[in-house]
């Protein structure tokens, strides 16, 4: 018995042919646009070759007595044609040739600084590429991304190429000089990624570092890809920023890792350190059991966020008092972070929010796994440090001044001693 069915045919059967969206879309401007591009360009590298000569096409050369400019000795001998991709499509265009005689009596072959040797797509078309890949489109979607603005003549092969050019940028920012930095605050913290190494899929650790300056503006200051979150790791990276100059901050805000402490205490034994209130949140529930998660969290939030240094003091007693006796784990693990999970309370209470936490690179964590979500595995460990930079570098996050800048010059307080 055949069956019924109600399911309509769709348009791609009615005419037989496969019919796409966008393929019928035609803008008259910018179609005459992209006509008029060509002729643009051809003009003005005629242009730059008539004024490297010193003399249009079919002109004698001028004399140097008749002028105080007379050119480059040289002369054009025809054209070749080159195909060029930018923003404005892909277009055939005729490059005039130039042969330019050296004072040692050889000749060279003229370049334009305009279209360089060998160049295939323009500077702006390259930044689209490469700004597309940031916003979170891994190589091959790229290509379905801007196929109708450059004719499918972007694969993923370009992508990846015009991706290895900002290396260099990137190599750049490492031997940068850091000496005279207003850096007043380092946040430093670590995020796991998984790359391809050896052509398996690996995880290796992210070391970020984030500095405030003066200002209150947050910057980056290095980014670098590392086995784990060892003492070594971090001593190797706080080093070699130890040598390009950058000098001793007045306040450190740290995760709690214990190699980074370490770290940190060999370096600068006398600095000030801020354990995240945040990650020692979690620590505490991890220490409690399910039907205390409740209890443990109001408890440490109205002793984190007290108005005052001084109710701070009394509520952590308080604190330890109680869970001593319900619950000694979650007890043992506030007393380890000690007076370092209080070092906010000597600055002035308008900069306590951004100076209790790691929040500001968390949310660069963040940020940063959800545009690299479409990737799964990244290409490599320096393609993970070099892509979180160049989603800072290229504006694609911004970072805006922390809370309480106002009052970044003011020296902190004496220690407070909040010991139970």
């Amino acid at each position: 018995m055949a069956s019924v069915t109600t399911k309509l045919p769709t348009p791609q059967l009615e005419t037989g042919a496969a019919v796409h969206l966008f393929d019928d879309w035609f803008d008259p401007i910018e179609t005459g646009l992209r006509e008029q591009v060509r002729t643009f360009i051809e003009a003005l590298i005629r242009g730059e070759l008539d004024a490297a000569l010193a003399r249009p096409r079919y002109a004698r050369q001028v004399e140097p007595k008749d002028s105080a400019s007379p050119g480059l000795a040289g002369h054009r001998h025809g054209s070749r044609t080159r195909t060029l991709t930018g923003t404005f499509g892909t277009q055939q265009i005729t490059v005039p040739r130039a042969r330019i005689e050296s004072p040692d009596g050889t000749t060279t072959e003229w370049k334009s600084k305009a279209l360089r040797a060998y160049q295939r797509r323009t500077v702006a078309a390259d930044a689209l590429i490469a700004s597309t890949y940031l916003a979170g489109t891994n190589t091959r979607r790229v290509r379905r991304a801007l196929v109708a603005l450059f004719g499918g003549a972007v694969g993923k092969d370009v992508v990846s190429r015009t991706w290895r050019k900002v290396k260099t940028d990137w190599e750049a920012w490492n031997r940068r000089d850091l000496t005279g930095q207003p850096i007043v605050r380092l946040i430093l913290d670590g995020t796991v990624v998984r790359v391809r190494l050896d052509r398996k899929a690996t995880s290796i650790s992210l070391l970020v570092v984030l500095g405030v300056r003066l200002d209150g503006q947050k910057v980056l200051i290095a980014v670098k890809n590392m086995g784990g979150e060892s003492e070594a790791a971090w001593r190797a990276l706080l080093d070699d920023l130890v040598a390009r100059g950058v000098n001793t901050p007045e306040l450190v805000i740290v995760d709690g890792a214990p190699g980074l402490e370490k770290a940190l205490a060999a370096l600068w034994p006398q600095l000030p350190t801020q354990r995240c209130t945040v990650h020692k949140h979690r620590n505490l529930l991890a220490h409690a059991p399910d039907r205390l998660h409740e209890e443990v969290s109001a408890d440490y939030t109205d002793m984190i966020y007290a108005a005052s240094a001084k109710e701070i003091a009394e509520r952590r007693k308080a604190f330890l008092r109680k869970w001593r006796l319900k619950c000694r784990a979650v007890a043992d693990s506030l007393e380890e972070a000690g007076d370092r999970l209080f070092t906010f309370t000597r600055l002035p209470t308008s900069q306590w929010r951004s100076a209790r936490t790691t929040n500001a690179v968390e949310r660069l964590h963040e940020e940063f796994k959800r545009r690299i979500k479409t990737q799964t595995v990244l290409p490599s460990a320096e393609t993970a440090a070099m892509l979180f930079w160049a989603l800072l570098a290229s504006g694609q996050i911004s970072m805006r001044k922390v809370d309480g800048w106002q009052t970044l010059a003011e020296q902190p307080a004496d220690p407070i001693d909040l010991a139970a």
